[in-house]
């Protein structure tokens, strides 16, 4: 090969990382929110993206960012994408979508998805949201009161059931809200416990068990590994708004489908992206809900569940 020929072809190999820098610089670019586990929502979004012809480093760039079961850090999770401006916000879960929008009301934030967003104030309503957010709910307050409808149905001579929640989490209002009304329909008496510090959960799960509690509904936001280790300890039986807490061995769980919550989140970058105001379009709602049962935690507390609610799971654990 000639001198000259050489030195051509080396420039433009260096040539080629500044010129692929320049274009991802250019491209829209996100900024992904979590609470906890990236998966599978990371899995379930890109499907998503995917769907509608977007592909990471090609035509839209995608940063994930995640607390680790941290609440205290969305803050300045999410103040750090604003400092790097990206163009849109997608936040999963409740707390991680109020942390973005006290972070920003400017940059447009996708709920991917969120509890109860009209009664935690994050927008104005359902069908106008207003500001700055749009996205997903995942009625999980009004799925609160079904899962006491669901423990009253596993379990006919249910009279106590723990409900136990976040202080520090703006969708606790509604969640219990939903539960209380649920209540007193079906005739079933609750003991609000407020969960803090997870040093102080083993105490307050002996006191539950203590008190005979005969079952619990958990909060979707609370830390899940040491809930289902107590509830397994203490044999107590449990339900949650969040499909994540069957699969790690909870009892039960009762929620939107999470493909299509998280699926659908893309559906809203697209159309933002496109120039569409997140105050103009409508929040949507889920259409498809899960029952899920862990059959196994069931057979370890010698809890028959009744063959009617079996037949109508979307899913059974084995």
């Amino acid at each position: 090969m000639q001198r000259r020929e050489f030195i051509r072809l080396l420039g433009g190999a260096a040539a080629w990382p500044v010129a692929a820098r320049a274009q991802q610089a250019n491209l829209p670019r996100l900024g992904v929110l979590l609470v906890g586990n990236r998966e599978p929502f990371s899995t379930l979004f890109w499907e998503g993206l995917r769907e509608l012809g977007y592909i990471q480093g090609k035509n839209i760039q995608v940063e994930f960012r995640s607390a680790e079961g941290k609440l205290n850090i969305l803050p300045e999770l999410a103040a750090e994408f604003v400092r790097l401006k990206v163009d849109v916000i997608v936040a999963s879960e409740t707390p991680s979508v109020q942390a973005a929008k006290r972070a920003t009301g400017e940059i447009p934030i996708v709920m991917a998805p969120s509890g109860d967003p009209v009664g935690t104030g994050l927008i104005a309503s359902l069908a106008r949201p207003g500001g700055n957010v749009t996205g997903l709910s995942a009625a999980t307050a009004e799925l609160a009161g079904k899962s006491l409808e669901l423990i009253r149905e596993m379990m006919p001579t249910a009279s106590r059931v723990a409900a136990l929640a976040d202080p520090t989490n703006a969708f606790t209002r509604p969640f219990l809200e939903q539960i209380d009304l649920a209540a007193r329909t079906i005739g079933i008496e609750i003991e609000v416990v407020m969960l803090r510090g997870t040093e102080e959960f083993d105490a307050v799960f002996a006191g539950m068990a203590a008190k005979r509690i005969d079952a619990v509904i958990v909060q979707p936001t609370l830390p899940r590994a040491p809930i289902i280790a107590l509830v397994q300890k203490y044999r107590l039986p449990s339900v949650s708004g969040n499909r994540a807490f069957a699969d790690a061995g909870g009892l039960m769980s009762y929620s939107g489908s999470l493909a299509d919550r998280y699926r659908n989140a893309a559906p809203y970058v697209d159309r933002i992206l496109k120039g569409a105001r997140p105050a103009d379009l409508p929040v949507q709602q889920p259409t498809k809900f899960e029952l899920v049962i862990n059959l196994k935690a069931a057979k370890a507390m010698a809890l028959a569940i009744p063959p009617a609610l079996l037949a109508r799971a979307d899913e059974v654990i084995e």
